[in-house]
C-alpha cells in the first residue's frame, strides 16, 4: 500500500475500484472495499488529510459505520455524547429543545466530535492494507469509460506550482473496473460525466469559526445552540470536549471578504460572546454557502457519485457528512457482491434507488429547519417565537428509513429500519456484535436455523458470505445475548428471525418457519430477471437432457 505519489507513467494494475477523493465518504468506501479484499486505488489532490474540523456531529449509526472501517476508540477519543440541541431567539429565550439523548447502534444517539480523529482512524486502517493504494498530491485530469472499465489520467498537483499543468510526461494512467467520485461539491468526476444538479436554492452565506478552548468556557457552550435571531442568525456548538464552533450569518449586501478577516472574527467574539484571544484560539475561519443541490443521477455506466459529489445540504440536521458516509458503506458492500460474482452489475442500480430518497428527505428537512430558524423577517420571527412559547411543537421531519431497493418483498413493516447492536459472547469472547461477527449480510434467529434450512441453503449462504447467528445455545452458530438486546428487539418486531444487510438495515423479518423463504428472497434479488430467466432455462435444458 502506498500513501505517497507514484512516478510510474503507465498503468501496471487494473484495479477493482478507483476512488477520487479522500474525505469521510471516500475513506469509508476505500476501507470497506479494502477490508473485503478488493484492489482499490484512491486519488486525492491534497498531499495530507485536511486536519481541521468540518464535520463535527455524527449519530450512533455513523459511529457503527466507523467501527467497521477503523479504530472507533481513536475516532471518538475527543468526542462527547450530545443529549440535546437547543433553539433560542434573539433575546436569548429558549424556544425549544430537541432531544438527542438515548442510544443507537451500540453507541450514544448523537456525538459532537473532531473530524481529524475520524479521518486518522480510517486512514490508519487503510495504510495496513497492501491491496489499497493511495495517491495523495495527485489530481484527476481526464476520465473515460468503456464496456469493460474506466480509464483515469492523473497528474501530480501542488497548489503553489502555477506551471504544473504545462507538462504531462509524468502523468499516471489508471485502469479500474469501476470509479467512484467522492470528490466534494465541485466534483471532477461529476463534471467530467456531464451530470447536472437540481437545486433547492438554499444559498445562505455564513462565516464558520472553529476554535480551540484555552480555558473552561461557561456551561452554555457545552450544548449545541441555534440562535434564531432575525437581526443576525448564529450558532454555537461544541466540537467534542476541547474545541468550539461558532457560525455567523453574513447578511445580504455585506462583504464576504471582510467577514473572512481576523479583525471581524474577534469583533464578533467580543460583541456576541465576550470572548477574546485569552479564551479561544481560532483554528479555522472560512466563509461558505449553505447549498442544497443533488446530482440528477448518481450512476453513469461504471461511474458512481457519493457524498457531496452527489448531494449537499445545510447543516440543520447535522447529516451532511453522515449521509456521505452511509453512501460509502452502502456502495462498498454492493460493489463487493458484484465484484465477487454473487450479484449482477444491475444490482448496483439499487444504490441510488435506496440512497436518493433517504438523502432527499434529510435534505428537505434541513432546508425547512433552516428557513424556520434563520428568517430575517422580524415579524415572522416574532410570530414563530410566540408559537413556540405557546407550546407549539417543531414540525420536524421524521428521520427516514429505506423504502425501496434491496428489501424483502411482501408485507414487511420493519424492512428498511436499523438493526440494534448489543454485546454478544461467542467462544469465550464478549464484544459488540460487529466486532465478533463483522458486517456481512447476516441471518439472526431465535431458534436453531438447522431446523428450517436445508444443507443446500447453508451452502449457498456460505458461498455468498452470509453470517448465520442463533440465540439458541448448543448450535454451531450460537451466541449469548449478553444484555438481552436481541431478545428485546425480536419482541419489539414480533419476529423470530431477521436478515440484516452490511449497512445494518433490516432486509426482512419473519418467524422461524418463514426463514427459508426469506433466505430465498435475499439470494434471488441479487440477480436480475434476465439472469434468473437464463439460469432457469439452463436448468430446464439440463433436466431435459438428463431425461433424454
Amino acid at each position: 500500500m502506498s500513501t505517497t505519489a507514484h512516478t510510474d507513467s503507465a498503468a501496471e494494475t487494473t484495479y477493482d475500484v478507483a476512488v477520487v477523493g479522500y474525505g469521510p465518504s471516500g475513506l469509508v468506501l476505500a476501507s470497506a472495499l479494502g477490508r473485503r479484499g478488493h484492489r482499490v486505488i484512491v486519488v486525492e489532490r491534497w498531499k495530507t488529510l485536511y486536519g481541521l474540523p468540518r464535520l463535527n456531529h455524527i449519530d450512533g449509526e455513523v459511529a457503527r459505520i466507523i467501527q467497521n472501517v477503523g479504530d472507533i476508540d481513536v475516532a471518538l477519543k475527543g468526542a462527547e455524547p450530545a443529549d440535546e440541541y437547543v433553539w433560542r431567539n434573539g433575546e436569548d429565550h429558549k424556544l425549544l429543545t430537541v432531544d438527542w439523548s438515548g442510544e443507537s447502534s451500540g453507541y450514544a444517539a448523537h456525538y459532537t466530535m473532531y473530524q481529524p480523529d475520524i479521518e486518522d482512524a480510517i486512514d490508519a486502517d487503510i495504510k495496513t492494507r497492501d491491496n489499497v493504494d493511495v495517491l495523495q498530491g495527485w489530481k484527476a485530469i481526464d476520465l473515460s469509460q468503456d464496456a469493460d472499465g474506466v480509464t483515469l489520467r492523473v497528474r501530480q498537483w501542488d497548489r503553489h506550482d502555477p506551471e504544473q499543468w504545462d507538462h504531462g510526461e509524468d502523468d499516471r494512467v489508471i485502469r479500474a473496473k469501476y470509479i467512484v467520485g467522492a470528490d466534494g461539491a465541485n466534483s471532477f468526476v461529476r463534471t467530467s460525466l456531464g451530470i447536472e444538479r437540481d437545486d433547492l436554492e438554499s444559498d445562505d452565506v455564513w462565516l464558520n469559526l472553529d476554535t480551540e478552548k484555552l480555558r473552561d468556557l461557561p456551561e452554555r457552550y457545552s450544548t449545541s445552540t441555534q440562535y434564531c435571531d432575525p437581526i443576525r442568525p448564529n450558532m454555537s456548538m461544541p466540537i467534542g470536549a476541547t474545541r468550539q464552533r461558532f457560525e455567523v450569518a453574513i447578511l445580504p449586501g455585506e462583504s464576504q471578504e471582510e467577514a473572512a478577516t481576523e479583525e471581524y472574527a474577534w469583533r464578533w467574539f467580543r460583541e456576541r460572546h465576550n470572548l477574546g484571544p485569552e479564551d479561544v484560539r481560532i483554528l479555522r475561519q472560512i466563509v461558505y454557502i449553505f447549498s442544497a443541490r443533488t446530482a440528477v443521477r448518481w450512476r453513469d455506466g461504471r461511474a458512481f457519485l457519493i457524498g457531496d459529489a452527489a448531494h449537499t445540504m445545510p447543516p440543520y440536521m447535522g447529516q451532511g457528512a453522515c449521509s456521505g458516509m452511509r453512501d460509502g458503506l452502502t456502495l462498498a458492500w454492493k460493489l463487493d457482491l458484484v465484484l465477487r460474482g454473487h450479484a449482477d452489475d444491475a444490482f448496483l442500480d439499487t444504490y441510488e434507488t435506496e440512497r436518493r430518497p433517504h438523502v432527499a428527505a434529510i435534505q428537505a428537512g434541513s432546508v425547512a429547519l433552516g428557513d424556520i430558524a434563520n428568517t430575517l423577517d422580524v415579524e415572522v420571527a416574532r410570530a414563530r417565537d410566540e408559537a413556540f412559547f405557546a407550546g407549539e411543537e417543531l414540525d420536524a421531519p421524521a428521520f427516514p428509513i429505506l423504502e425501496a431497493g434491496y428489501l424483502a418483498g411482501g408485507e414487511q413493516p420493519h424492512a428498511g429500519t436499523l438493526t440494534p447492536q448489543g454485546e454478544i459472547e461467542k467462544d469465550g469472547r464478549t464484544a459488540l456484535f460487529d466486532d465478533i461477527i463483522g458486517n456481512p449480510l447476516n441471518l439472526v434467529t431465535v431458534g436453531d436455523p438447522a431446523s428450517v434450512l436445508s444443507a443446500e441453503q447453508f451452502d449457498r449462504l456460505a458461498e455468498v458470505g452470509v453470517a448465520v447467528v442463533s440465540l439458541t445455545p448448543g448450535t454451531p452458530w450460537s451466541v449469548t445475548d449478553v444484555a438481552g438486546t436481541y431478545r428485546d428487539f425480536f419482541a419489539s418486531i414480533d419476529a423470530e428471525a431477521y436478515i440484516a444487510r452490511p449497512d445494518f438495515v433490516v432486509f426482512g423479518t419473519g418467524s422461524m418457519a418463514e426463514v427459508p423463504d426469506l433466505v430465498e428472497d435475499m439470494l434471488a434479488q441479487l440477480r436480475t430477471d434476465a439472469t434468473a430467466s437464463a439460469s432457469a432455462a439452463t436448468e430446464e435444458r439440463a433436466d431435459t437432457e438428463a431425461v433424454a
